[in-house]
Protein backbone atom coordinates (compact mmCIF):
# COMPACT_ATOMS: atom_id res chain seq x y z
CA UNK A 1 0.00 0.00 0.00
CA UNK A 2 1.05 3.58 -1.16
CA UNK A 3 1.02 6.10 1.86
CA UNK A 4 -1.00 8.97 0.11
CA UNK A 5 0.42 12.62 0.85
CA UNK A 6 -0.40 15.77 -0.21
CA UNK A 7 2.15 16.13 -2.61
CA UNK A 8 1.63 12.20 -4.08
CA UNK A 9 -2.11 13.76 -4.61
CA UNK A 10 -1.04 16.65 -6.35
CA UNK A 11 1.13 14.85 -8.76
CA UNK A 12 -1.30 12.14 -9.66
CA UNK A 13 -3.81 14.72 -10.46
CA UNK A 14 -1.57 16.17 -12.55
CA UNK A 15 -0.95 13.12 -14.50
CA UNK A 16 -4.67 12.28 -14.68
CA UNK A 17 -4.93 15.29 -16.21
CA UNK A 18 -2.21 14.46 -19.09
CA UNK A 19 -3.77 11.20 -19.86
CA UNK A 20 -6.93 12.65 -20.24
CA UNK A 21 -6.93 13.36 -23.51
CA UNK A 22 -10.35 14.89 -24.46
CA UNK A 23 -10.57 16.32 -21.22
CA UNK A 24 -13.78 15.12 -20.01
CA UNK A 25 -12.84 14.31 -16.36
CA UNK A 26 -12.60 10.45 -16.84
CA UNK A 27 -9.83 8.46 -18.37
CA UNK A 28 -11.61 6.25 -21.07
CA UNK A 29 -10.18 3.48 -23.98
CA UNK A 30 -9.98 6.29 -26.39
CA UNK A 31 -8.05 8.77 -24.52
CA UNK A 32 -4.76 6.23 -24.97
CA UNK A 33 -5.44 5.28 -28.57
CA UNK A 34 -5.91 8.99 -29.44
CA UNK A 35 -2.61 10.22 -27.80
CA UNK A 36 -0.58 7.41 -28.50
CA UNK A 37 -1.84 8.24 -32.34
CA UNK A 38 -1.50 11.41 -32.36
CA UNK A 39 2.21 11.15 -30.71
CA UNK A 40 3.11 8.88 -33.57
CA UNK A 41 1.82 11.36 -36.26
CA UNK A 42 3.82 14.17 -35.25
CA UNK A 43 6.56 12.00 -36.00
CA UNK A 44 5.26 11.18 -39.16
CA UNK A 45 4.74 7.19 -38.46
CA UNK A 46 0.59 6.52 -40.26
CA UNK A 47 -1.45 4.11 -39.21
CA UNK A 48 0.48 1.33 -40.65
CA UNK A 49 3.77 1.95 -38.95
CA UNK A 50 5.24 -1.11 -36.58
CA UNK A 51 6.43 1.78 -33.93
CA UNK A 52 3.16 3.51 -33.84
CA UNK A 53 1.03 0.08 -33.83
CA UNK A 54 3.53 -0.72 -30.69
CA UNK A 55 2.61 1.94 -28.97
CA UNK A 56 -0.96 1.73 -28.97
CA UNK A 57 -0.85 -1.52 -28.18
CA UNK A 58 1.11 -0.48 -25.30
CA UNK A 59 -1.05 2.37 -24.30
CA UNK A 60 -3.58 0.41 -24.41
CA UNK A 61 -2.07 -2.53 -22.43
CA UNK A 62 -2.15 0.27 -19.41
CA UNK A 63 -5.65 1.44 -20.14
CA UNK A 64 -6.73 -2.35 -19.74
CA UNK A 65 -4.39 -3.01 -16.32
CA UNK A 66 -6.02 -0.06 -15.13
CA UNK A 67 -9.20 -0.77 -16.22
CA UNK A 68 -9.04 -3.71 -14.36
CA UNK A 69 -7.36 -1.89 -11.11
CA UNK A 70 -9.28 1.34 -10.85
CA UNK A 71 -12.55 0.99 -12.34
CA UNK A 72 -14.56 -0.43 -8.77
CA UNK A 73 -17.73 0.97 -10.45
CA UNK A 74 -17.18 -0.51 -13.64
CA UNK A 75 -18.41 2.11 -15.81
CA UNK A 76 -15.40 1.79 -18.84
CA UNK A 77 -14.13 4.85 -17.48
CA UNK A 78 -11.92 5.76 -14.35
CA UNK A 79 -12.65 8.88 -12.46
CA UNK A 80 -9.95 10.70 -10.73
CA UNK A 81 -11.03 9.26 -7.07
CA UNK A 82 -10.68 5.92 -8.73
CA UNK A 83 -6.82 6.64 -9.83
CA UNK A 84 -6.06 8.27 -6.77
CA UNK A 85 -7.72 4.75 -4.89
CA UNK A 86 -5.69 2.19 -7.01
CA UNK A 87 -2.53 4.15 -6.39
CA UNK A 88 -3.29 4.06 -2.64
CA UNK A 89 -4.04 0.23 -3.11
CA UNK A 90 -0.33 -0.49 -4.33
CA UNK A 91 -0.60 0.05 -8.28
CA UNK A 92 2.86 1.11 -8.77
CA UNK A 93 3.95 -0.83 -5.45
CA UNK A 94 7.53 -0.82 -5.64
CA UNK A 95 10.36 1.21 -7.56
CA UNK A 96 11.46 -2.25 -9.58
CA UNK A 97 7.92 -3.14 -10.44
CA UNK A 98 7.16 0.36 -12.13
CA UNK A 99 10.23 0.43 -13.92
CA UNK A 100 9.29 -3.10 -15.57
CA UNK A 101 6.26 -1.48 -16.80
CA UNK A 102 7.51 1.63 -17.50
CA UNK A 103 10.38 0.90 -19.72
CA UNK A 104 8.74 -1.13 -22.70
CA UNK A 105 6.55 2.35 -23.50
CA UNK A 106 9.81 4.34 -23.13
CA UNK A 107 11.50 2.47 -25.50
CA UNK A 108 8.23 2.36 -27.60
CA UNK A 109 8.39 6.26 -27.08
CA UNK A 110 12.23 6.55 -28.26
CA UNK A 111 10.91 4.15 -31.51
CA UNK A 112 9.17 6.85 -32.65
CA UNK A 113 10.57 10.30 -31.48
CA UNK A 114 14.77 9.64 -31.79
CA UNK A 115 14.64 9.90 -35.60
CA UNK A 116 18.17 8.88 -35.74
CA UNK A 117 18.20 6.45 -33.49
CA UNK A 118 21.24 7.94 -31.27
CA UNK A 119 19.00 6.81 -27.75
CA UNK A 120 18.92 10.56 -26.97
CA UNK A 121 16.18 12.84 -27.03
CA UNK A 122 17.02 16.74 -27.96
CA UNK A 123 14.78 19.38 -26.53
CA UNK A 124 13.13 20.11 -29.44
CA UNK A 125 11.67 16.07 -29.24
CA UNK A 126 10.70 16.47 -25.78
CA UNK A 127 9.09 19.69 -26.66
CA UNK A 128 7.20 17.87 -29.49
CA UNK A 129 6.58 14.73 -28.15
CA UNK A 130 5.18 15.65 -24.90
CA UNK A 131 3.20 18.32 -26.04
CA UNK A 132 1.70 15.91 -28.80
CA UNK A 133 0.94 12.83 -26.57
CA UNK A 134 0.10 14.49 -23.21
CA UNK A 135 -0.66 18.47 -24.46
CA UNK A 136 2.31 19.97 -21.73
CA UNK A 137 2.90 23.61 -22.83
CA UNK A 138 6.56 24.34 -24.94
CA UNK A 139 7.70 25.94 -21.86
CA UNK A 140 6.76 23.39 -18.93
CA UNK A 141 8.65 20.80 -21.72
CA UNK A 142 11.65 23.41 -22.37
CA UNK A 143 12.13 23.23 -18.30
CA UNK A 144 11.37 19.88 -17.61
CA UNK A 145 14.45 18.84 -20.39
CA UNK A 146 16.45 21.17 -18.68
CA UNK A 147 15.89 19.67 -15.29
CA UNK A 148 16.37 16.28 -16.00
CA UNK A 149 19.29 16.87 -18.40
CA UNK A 150 21.08 17.16 -15.04
CA UNK A 151 24.68 16.76 -17.30
CA UNK A 152 23.80 19.41 -19.28
CA UNK A 153 25.05 18.27 -22.43
CA UNK A 154 21.50 18.83 -24.41
CA UNK A 155 20.41 15.35 -24.49
CA UNK A 156 18.44 13.26 -22.76
CA UNK A 157 18.20 9.20 -22.50
CA UNK A 158 15.77 6.71 -21.43
CA UNK A 159 17.46 6.11 -18.29
CA UNK A 160 16.86 9.99 -17.49
CA UNK A 161 13.22 9.59 -18.54
CA UNK A 162 12.72 6.66 -16.36
CA UNK A 163 14.86 8.60 -12.99
CA UNK A 164 12.57 11.25 -13.62
CA UNK A 165 9.41 9.59 -14.13
CA UNK A 166 10.59 7.17 -10.94
CA UNK A 167 11.01 10.64 -8.63
CA UNK A 168 7.57 11.90 -10.00
CA UNK A 169 5.91 9.26 -8.08
CA UNK A 170 8.35 7.59 -5.42
CA UNK A 171 10.56 11.34 -4.28
CA UNK A 172 9.27 14.25 -2.82
CA UNK A 173 12.34 16.02 -2.97
CA UNK A 174 12.14 18.73 -4.87
CA UNK A 175 15.68 18.27 -5.96
CA UNK A 176 14.10 14.88 -7.71
CA UNK A 177 14.55 14.84 -11.70
CA UNK A 178 10.95 14.70 -11.36
CA UNK A 179 9.56 16.89 -9.30
CA UNK A 180 8.84 18.83 -12.31
CA UNK A 181 8.12 16.18 -14.85
CA UNK A 182 4.70 17.46 -16.25
CA UNK A 183 5.24 20.86 -15.25
CA UNK A 184 4.04 23.30 -12.68
CA UNK A 185 1.56 21.39 -9.81
CA UNK A 186 -1.55 23.23 -9.62
CA UNK A 187 -1.63 24.19 -6.15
Amino acid sequence: MTKMTEFLERRLARRFRTYDDDRNGFLERGDFEASAARMAEEFGHGPESPARQKLVALGLGLWEHLVKVADKDADGRIGLAEYKAAFAAGLLETPESFEQGYVPFLDAIMEIVDQDHDGKLTVTDEIRWTKAMMHLPEHDARETFRRIDKDGDGFITVSDLLEAIRGYYFDESPDSPGHWLLGPLDS
